[in-house]
Order: structure tokens, then sequence, then C-alpha cells
């Protein structure tokens, strides 16, 4: 397989990668190892459907040969969440290196849901010790990193450093998520993560956007919306009255 990359926005050809799309999970690290480089990170992000709650990004380089083989390294989304909490731990005590970015609400809203997924892909890959020398990010390319990189659809499903990389993402933000469920409790946020379920909906409804809502979201603007259009009676998440609420 041949594709195109990006080092710091020029992009030529690598040598010719030759991934079994039957093999184990590490070819496209093997592929590149046999390639020249050493340390291959993966990227990826958890939280980005959610409407309440931090954007999560993790990076992750694993080591090479049978200590970087994970048994039952997969997508965070497809494993329960007893498998992701026994494969978190096994990752955090086999990888070479990885980093785990917290994105807060408020600077989602601040520069929109993309623009920071890309600032913490970089920042992840960027704080990784030692450095990469190859980045795979799932999804979507990332440029910027001053090193060759290549975005693969799936590459949660397809990729070991990527895979690993999102259950980092999933299992701490689940974790945070369960902690502002403690403060915000009418939300339910430690059931369905933030994202946006009949539950949650009707919560949002009834008491309006929290602080750990994002405000760019059109179901967090129209609940703002009719937070306000209760007057001064009306009460959102924080328990304060609605007196005026302001929509850009």
């Amino acid at each position: 397989m041949t594709t195109s990359v990006s080092n710091s926005g020029l992009h030529f050809r690598p040598p010719r990668l030759v991934v079994r799309r039957d093999g184990p999970l590490g070819g496209y690290e093997s592929a590149l190892g046999r390639a020249g480089f050493e340390h291959v990170a993966g990227a990826d992000e958890a939280g980005r459907g959610a409407c309440a709650g931090p954007l999560v990004v993790a990076a992750c380089i694993l080591p090479g040969g049978r200590r970087g083989r994970i048994d039952g390294l997969d997508d965070s989304k497809v494993l329960t969440a007893a498998t992701r909490e026994r494969l978190y731990h096994q990752v955090t005590a086999r990888a070479v290196a990885y980093s785990i970015i917290v994105i807060p609400a408020e600077e989602i809203d601040a520069f929109g849901l993309h623009v920071a997924n890309l600032a913490g892909m970089r920042r992840a890959l960027g704080t990784l010790t030692p450095s990469p020398h190859y980045a795979l990010t799932d999804g979507f390319p990332v440029s910027g990193l001053g090193i060759p990189s290549t975005a693969l659809w799936k590459g949660d499903a397809t990729v070991a450093c990527i895979a690993a990389a999102s259950i980092l993402a999933k299992v701490t933000r689940d974790a945070i998520m369960t902690e502002l469920h403690d403060e915000w409790p009418r939300y339910e946020f430690a059931q369905h993560k933030g994202y946006i379920t009949p539950t949650h909906a009707a919560a949002l409804a009834e008491w309006g956007p929290c602080p750990q809502h994002r405000r760019r979201y059109i179901n967090v603007r129209r609940a703002l919306r009719d937070a306000a259009d209760m007057g001064e009676n009306g009460y959102i998440g924080s328990g304060e009255p609605v007196t005026r609420v302001e929509i850009a």
C-alpha cells in the first residue's frame, strides 16, 4: 500500500508499505518500522459526539514485538467498560510513551470542536517522550506535526497504537464524566457520559444546561432559549434564576 502523508504541510510519498488487511492490529506499525520509523504514535479522541463534558485526546507509542501485542485490543467503542479498564492498565504499563490531553467544554465553545480537536492532537503527539518518528491519526489528517503522518479511516479498529489511544481517551473521559455526575446528578452523566440520549435530552429540557454543556451545540442552544423563555421564575442547571440569556 502506498499512501500520501503530510510533514509540516508538505506532501510526499513514503516507502511502499505492505500491510495485511487480515493481519494483527500491529501491522501498520510493523510496516513503518521496516521502513525505518522506529517510534510510531497513534492518536484518537473521545467525546467528540457528546454535548456535555470535555473532549479527551490521547496519543500512544507501543513497543515493537511481542510486548506491543496486547490481546483484545480494539476500538474502545466496541468494548465493555470492564474490558476497557483492563486494557487501559495494560497499555499504560507497556507503552513506550503515552499522553492524555483534556479539553474543557469552554475551550470547545471558544474555538469550535474541530479546531480544539486538532489542537489536542498536536499537543498529545507533541508531548510524547520519546518523540514519535511517524504519526497515525484516526479519521482525519492533522497538519503542523513536524513529522510524517497518515490519517486512516476507522484507524481505531485497524491500528494497534490508535486503538490504544482510543482506550486511553475513553477510559479517562468516562471517569471525568462519572465525577461530574456527583456535581450535577440531575443530568445522569455517569450513565450516558454527556451523549445525547433520551434521558439526557429530557433532563436538558427540564433543567436547562449546566456549565459543562457545550453552548455551540444546537440542542444546548435550544435549551438555553427555552430556559430564557421561562422568565425570571425559571432555573437553569446551575440552580440560579434565569433573567437574561444571550445567544450568539
